[in-house]
């Protein structure tokens, strides 16, 4: 056990860092008592290191505390992604009135991101049953609490608590399909659950393959909570409309970020046969979870975009606008093949910019208006011409629409759905979904740019907020124009371990 332990410990400097800062933050709340917000500034003090120490896991491929974690450029990638919302969050939570309105428990809030990250990290290289389920409910128990943190808000009261009911339930169903599987397999981490399965012993046998079907369909759920999937996401409009901006903001990229590195990890070890030279998955004969996968997009993507139309607050389109990205992101799991995953991981940096570039704007327009109704962005263009504008590309981005970030994340995502034989049908509904979804990103729009609000006076914003929208907005644009490195980063991480 030592010799594993001190073999291991090397290749986990990030987490370990983690681990550390949440010690800190947490510690010094009460150190700070009088300025509570400093623990914000050693919370990102602490991501800045993570980030640069991301590099010395770089080119790894290892497996860790006995095959608990793996340490590859695939959890690299995905850990970045996280990390650099978690910085961008941290600059927001330290701009953000709500927080600061409720600073004497700032400590805590900041520790809560810090322990939340952490389970992201566990997540994104988790390769045994226990420890994907132990990483997620250190996520949520994490997240429970900072949904809820506003506490004099009964929204947010509201969000925790049906935050808390859902988690539970989504715990339950995926641990219940992991007893399945270790009942049937014997085996918790998913390598040797490939090679049991690989032996063909269970799928020769009808109620041990029933079971094993169950079983999947029982740990999806535990999985689609994390991603907002249908019919796992009844927690997320009401979560994110009710959460801290900053909160819903994280939410929206790292935890859903995290959710797929999971996902993708277990359906490609744990039902992998062979990978053929053009990247094309050879899966297990018997387990078509590719049909699975393609019906839960299905559903996710236009139930999404559909209940969008009818929201009045921004937070709550939004929420189900994520929701609808999550449905298109699972498209290229449903591909199969290595370049259906580099569509994916390439479709999360477009997201992860244009999303928190949006939900930055919401919250500064909140904290001037008092308001996060749509109606309330009317005649925003003339009020606050740069605020509206940095808006507008964040929404055409996200419909999609060229030359923005979110066109390239959706034409790779498309292409590959395109090279699966069979499959035409899901692209074509995903682009009929695009079209469902250009309907309330241009009622935003239309608030902004053609109707005239109420009040006429010019909202002035400080040059600050004007130069973090910026930053969003000109990368957003940059990605949609010029997107070779992020494509070639991610063709470069997709390789798993798989041992």
């Amino acid at each position: 056990m030592n010799e594993i332990i001190q073999t291991s410990l090397p290749f986990l400097w990030p987490e370990l860092t983690l681990a550390v800062t949440f010690v800190f933050t947490l510690f010094l709340q009460f150190a700070f008592k009088k300025a509570p917000m400093r623990s914000g500034y050693v919370a990102l003090a602490g991501f800045l290191v993570v980030f640069f120490l991301l590099g010395t896991q770089g080119g790894e491929e290892v497996s860790v505390f006995g095959s608990m974690l793996a340490v590859d450029s695939f959890a690299v990638f995905f850990k970045y992604l996280i990390i650099i919302s978690g910085i961008l969050v941290l600059g927001f939570s330290l701009q953000s009135e709500e927080i600061r309105n409720n600073a004497e428990h700032a400590g805590e809030y900041f520790a809560f991101i810090v322990s939340m990250t952490l389970g992201m990290f566990l997540m994104a290289g988790a390769s045994n049953l226990l420890m994907m389920y132990l990483s997620i409910e250190l996520v949520s128990l994490s997240s429970y609490v900072l949904a809820g943190y506003l506490r004099n808000v009964e929204r947010s009261n509201e969000a925790a608590l049906k935050y808390v009911i859902f988690g539970a339930v989504s715990s339950g169903l995926m641990l219940y399909g992991i007893s399945l599987i270790y009942g049937l397999t014997g085996a918790l981490d998913i390598y040797g659950i490939r090679e049991v399965l690989a032996s063909g012993a269970i799928m020769q046998g009808s109620w041990a393959y029933a079971t094993l079907v169950g079983a999947v369909i029982l740990i999806i759920g535990g999985f689609g909570y994390k991603i907002s999937a249908v019919p796992f996401h009844y927690w997320t409009p009401d979560v994110y409309e009710g959460a801290p901006i900053t909160i819903t903001a994280y939410l929206s990229v790292a935890s859903k970020a995290a959710g797929f590195a999971i996902t993708i990890r277990f359906f490609k070890v744990a039902f992998l046969n062979t990978i053929s030279p053009n990247g094309t998955w050879e899966i297990l004969e018997g387990m078509n979870w590719e049909l699975i996968i393609a019906v839960l997009s299905v559903l996710t993507m236009t139930l999404g975009n559909l209940v969008a139309l009818w929201q009045d607050n921004l937070k709550r389109m939004l929420a189900y606008s994520s929701i609808a990205h999550a449905g298109y992101m699972l498209m290229g799991l449903v591909v199969a093949t290595d370049n259906g995953i580099t569509a994916v991981m390439v479709y999360f940096v477009m997201y992860l910019i244009m999303n928190l570039g949006a939900f930055y704007v919401v919250m500064v327009v909140a904290q001037k208006t008092g308001s996060e109704d749509i109606d309330d962005y009317r005649g925003l263009a003339y009020r606050a011409p740069w605020i509206a504008a940095t808006m507008a590309v964040f929404l055409v981005s996200l419909t999609g629409l060229p030359p923005t970030a979110g066109f390239i994340g959706k034409l790779w995502i498309f292409a590959a759905v395109l090279s699966k034989p069979g499959f035409v049908w899901l692209a074509i509904i995903g682009v009929i979904n695009s079209v469902i979804s250009l309907y309330y990103y241009a009622r935003v729009f239309r608030n902004m740019y053609l109707r005239q609000g109420e009040e006429p006076q010019p909202i002035a914003f400080g040059n600050r907020s004007i130069a973090w929208s910026l930053l969003f907005a000109v990368p957003t644009i940059v990605l949609g124009l010029y997107f070779g490195p992020v494509l070639e980063w991610a063709k470069n991480s997709v390789t798993l371990f798989l041992r």
